[in-house]
């Protein structure tokens, strides 16, 4: 057991070791040999090619955290909320609202009318709004919530709140919000992955190159340079300029750039991430 363990967490890893590997190996070693697991000649070209644009690399870096972080709390705000609501039975309308989380999930306005909702009725494009308040409401979210609130929260405990006159804001805070940190966090890491690998909301919404998040960024420096790589009048005219850039590299260096923090990170959320889910995994 332990060694097809130790396999599957190699097999895992290796994509993004061998990823980080490319990105150090030089353009004509991968030209002539193709990507090799021990490059011939290592090399920086990528990340120096990277570094040329690094005021709005930094500017995209800095809009992806602010959306990940307030969007997240958001996010996670707004479906234990709602969750929370719909898990107590003493809520007559539970049951109406539960179905219509559950609806969304099945069927949705599609892009057009949610296109002129966040433009036309919400006025959002064009603003950090719009990269935040499109992903902050998820059905699925909510579902996972509402049964781990169900299955962890009991309400004896919630009722003896009420005797001593809590109200449901504190006993939210005091007492479900610390039972329910496994559930939390789980959602929480979902939120953050959604948040900052996104990049579609602002195709639709952003215009303003301030506000364009590193996904977004790193999409477009790519397009360019497949873009000069296809179009073989450019490529003549500029081919001093086209010889010099690490594109194969380049790529496997905004991979590394997009994905090492958020990797980073995943441990800290481990422990409550498999705690929430194992979700409804007992029954008593």
């Amino acid at each position: 057991m332990s060694i097809f363990l130790g396999i599957f967490t190699f097999m895992c890893l290796f994509p993004f070791a061998y990823v980080i590997l490319i990105s150090f190996t030089s353009e004509e070693s991968i030209v002539r040999n193709g990507f090799q697991i021990i490059p011939e000649a290592w090399s920086l070209d990528a990340y120096r090619y990277l570094w040329h644009m690094k005021d709005q690399l930094f500017q995209s870096y800095g809009i992806t955290i602010l959306i990940t972080v307030v969007g997240t709390v958001i996010s996670v705000m707004m479906v234990t909320f709602y969750s929370y609501a719909i898990s107590r039975q003493q809520f007559k309308y539970r049951r109406f609202f539960t179905m219509f989380a559950f609806f969304t999930m099945l069927f949705s306005g599609g892009m057009v009318p949610t296109y002129i909702v966040a433009t036309q009725f919400l006025h959002i494009k064009d603003t950090i709004w719009a990269l935040i308040l499109p992903l902050a409401m998820n059905a699925f979210y909510i579902i996972i919530m509402r049964t781990f609130f169900i299955r962890s929260v009991p309400e004896s405990i919630l009722e003896s709140a009420r005797i001593d006159g809590a109200g449901e804001l504190r006993s939210f805070f005091q007492i479900v919000f610390p039972l329910s940190l496994p559930g939390i966090a789980t959602i929480a890491l979902f939120s953050t992955l959604g948040y900052w690998n996104d990049w579609f909301q602002a195709l639709l919404y952003i215009e303003n190159p301030s506000l364009i998040p590193l996904q977004s960024l790193l999409m477009k420096i790519e397009a360019n340079m497949e873009f000069m790589r296809q179009n073989t009048e450019i490529s003549a005219m500029q081919s001093s300029l086209f010889d010099t850039i690490p594109a194969d590299a380049a790529k496997m260096a905004m991979v590394v750039i997009a994905t090492l923090p958020i990797a980073v990170s995943y441990p800290f959320f481990q422990k409550y991430f498999i705690s929430g889910l194992t979700i409804g995994g007992v029954k008593e």
